[in-house]
């Protein structure tokens, strides 16, 4: 099914994605989508919804199962509060990816902005996962409680740009964050480190980074030809000391 999006506002162009998931519709291209916030959130279904165009701001929020494919650029809030289903960006994408994510994935072939991954979180085998395949700037992983952040600063318009921002980890107290190559540790926040792979990390990143090649057609090989290391927090409670204890 296809929808024109052109001029059409988006209160009105979510009603009718709506109707076409309602009605049993498994694939969906919206054309010429400029801007209209909101595409994607809390769909539940299995479907698959392709964008041509630069989706507005909270793209697949609360989103449970439904795929959505955008050919171009993205803007910022994606994955707000997402439980599962995958949204794949064939640019770059902005702030905020990611916050609160719980599960799923969102898979971004170029540049990411700030504060990606923040209080991503896990439960059980709900793991979400956020690939940047570009660099991020500051705050990435910020305040994250779980799940899988990977960044690759390989597919980026700008090659003179550090690989990642400031405040790397802050408040992180869960989770894991991959990174290929080296990590600028006098960027790093003082609640995460620096470590090596195990045998079972490399395993566990490899069918991430299977999945991401295949979304955009790229040589895995190619992608793991460096090394990667992994960023942890030190600590479950990194601001624990910064409170006065509760009375007994």
């Amino acid at each position: 099914m296809k929808i024109d999006a052109q001029g059409v506002y988006y209160r009105d162009l979510n009603s009718k994605i709506r109707e076409a998931v309602a009605g049993g519709a498994d694939k969906i291209e919206l054309n010429n989508v400029n801007g209209q916030y909101f595409i994607g959130d809390g769909v539940n279904r299995a479907v698959t919804i392709t964008i041509n165009g630069v989706p507005g701001n909270d793209l697949g929020a609360f989103m449970n199962g439904a795929t959505i494919i955008v050919k171009s650029n993205a803007q910022d809030n994606i994955g707000n509060t997402m439980n599962a289903g995958k949204v794949v960006v064939h640019g770059h994408a902005g702030d905020v990816l990611g916050y609160g994510m719980r599960g799923g994935k969102v898979h971004i072939l170029k540049d990411v902005g700030y504060r990606v991954g923040i209080h991503m979180k896990s439960y059980d085998t709900n793991k979400p996962v956020l690939i940047a395949g570009g660099k991020a700037g500051d705050f990435f992983g910020e305040y994250m409680a779980g799940g899988v952040l990977v960044l690759l600063g390989m597919f980026t318009d700008d090659p003179d740009k550090p690989k990642h921002g400031f405040r790397f980890g802050t408040g992180m107290h869960g989770g894991v964050i991959f990174v290929r190559g080296a990590v600028d540790e006098t960027k790093l926040s003082r609640e995460v480190g620096v470590f090596d792979l195990t045998d079972e990390d490399k395993q566990e990143l490899e069918g991430y980074l299977k999945d991401y090649c295949k979304d955009f057609k790229l040589d895995f090989k190619e992608v793991m030809q460096e090394k990667f290391v992994k960023v942890l927090p030190k600590s479950k409670r990194p601001y624990g000391d910064l409170y006065c204890p509760m009375p007994r």
